[in-house]
């Protein structure tokens, strides 16, 4: 992926990305949708982590649909 600015409609496309990927339950999806809703530093960086703690797999393929 290239860089991509982290802004809260980057947070929010992820969020909906995660969504589709692995279910609105999926805590990750939880906290980015959190995030994107709030743009707290800290709501960020908690989603962040746990994004970062995702399979590979799920990760790749949430990025990738961000660069549609």
């Amino acid at each position: 992926m290239s860089e991509t600015e982290i802004n809260r409609e980057t947070i929010e496309r992820l969020a909906k990305s995660l969504v589709f990927i692995c279910g609105k339950d999926h805590p990750t999806a939880v906290a980015l949708q959190a995030a994107a809703e709030s743009g707290l530093e800290k709501d960020i960086k908690n989603a962040r982590a746990l994004f970062i703690r995702l399979k590979p797999g799920e990760r790749k393929a949430a990025l990738a649909m961000l660069d549609d």
